[in-house]
């Protein structure tokens, strides 16, 4: 396996600079975040940056088709261990929201009931399952882990090596990776009860981490389509020129605009927590989810047969699209969890109220 390397210590590149067959002329080829020096460096945001800076991070790196787990990284795993006191690693990192491990306290206390396990001197855990589609985890130096412990919601970490790794992907061909682990002993210095609020947070923070992924991958495709059917003549005149094809354009740059909203709309509430970050991240995926088919039907029939082809960057976007329109929660998920969140009394200043 290849790896080529996002930089942490230069800006952001120009698009016209960023060289997209270069970087994928190798499909096994990957990317670690690190510092160093390469010309086409995409650069991880600060770990002060406001949630709004992470997202806009995010969204340049859906829109350039980063390979690496930046948002992952920046956006989830590095807010999770700040908020819970652990150390932060360095390089990219990754999560797992896994309620179905089993797991047990390694030095059970005596109790006249329950399993072996159930009760603990302390938080050495012992945990048995598997982590299944864990974005980028070959590549991620350590892997936060949210489970269900006797005791209730924990958060642990572990490095990918010390499981049992099956190698996987999304339609995109990013890494999603199962982790086999067998009765892997947690020491205590590396767990952290949570509350249940930071476990529902950690699912927010994914979904709109995958939303501005999305709204980046759409932009992409406005702007590749927007460029094709500039340059594309026929019947002696530019595709843009036809009445139709302007009209289906329209419509491309108004579900793009409709994502990028939504992900916007929802960093400050995100940073307050309670029912508003629920309700904008649950709006935002939920838009995000379901505008990916139009934004890559459109971008793919204004292309032709040409943007189906490797040829084109266009399938970098689309195909990112289309795997992260379902992972961290579909349309359907997300919507249920809006229509959840609102009642007769919240409905009208939710829809009213202005961030």
């Amino acid at each position: 396996m290849n790896t080529h390397t996002i930089d942490t210590g230069t800006p952001v590149i120009s698009a016209d600079a960023y060289d997209t067959h270069a970087f994928y002329a190798d499909p096994d080829t990957i990317a670690v975040v690190a510092n160093t020096t390469a010309p086409d460096a995409v650069a991880l945001p600060a770990p002060d940056a406001s949630t709004a800076e992470l997202l806009a991070a995010a969204q340049e790196a859906g829109r350039r088709a980063v390979p690496a787990p930046l948002a992952e990284t920046a956006l989830v795993a590095r807010p999770l261990l700040r908020r819970v006191g652990l150390p932060v690693p360095d390089g990219p990192l990754s999560y797992a929201i896994a309620p179905e491990l089993t797991v047990r306290y390694a030095h059970p206390a005596a109790s006249p009931v329950g399993s072996a396990g159930c009760l603990g001197d302390e938080d050495t855990l012992l945990v048995s399952g598997t982590l299944r589609r864990v974005p980028w985890a070959r590549a991620a130096t350590t892997v936060v882990v949210l489970a269900t412990a006797p005791s209730g919601p924990v958060l642990f970490t572990l490095a990918p090596d010390q499981a049992v790794l099956t190698p996987g992907g999304n339609l995109a061909e990013e890494p999603r990776d199962d982790l086999y682990l067998a009765g892997l002993e947690i020491p205590a210095s590396r767990v952290r009860r949570v509350s249940p609020e930071l476990l529902d947070e950690a699912r927010l923070r994914a979904a709109l981490a995958r939303s501005a992924l999305m709204a980046g991958a759409a932009e992409r495709c406005v702007e590749l389509t927007a460029a094709h059917t500039a340059a594309r003549t026929q019947f002696g005149r530019p595709l843009s020129h036809f009445q139709a094809v302007k009209q289906e354009e329209a419509r491309l740059i108004e579900e793009a605009a409709l994502v990028r909203a939504a992900v916007r709309a929802a960093a400050a509430p995100l940073d307050t927590g309670g029912p508003a970050a629920h309700l904008a991240v649950a709006a935002a995926k939920t838009q995000a989810s379901a505008s990916a088919a139009e934004i890559a039907r459109i971008a793919h029939q204004l292309h032709g047969a040409l943007g189906i082809t490797l040829l084109s960057p266009l399938h970098l976007a689309t195909t990112r699209l289309w795997s992260w329109r379902d992972e961290d929660g579909d349309e359907t998920y997300w919507a249920l969890r809006l229509a959840g969140s609102l009642t007769a009394t919240t409905l009208w200043p939710a829809l009213t109220t202005t961030p």
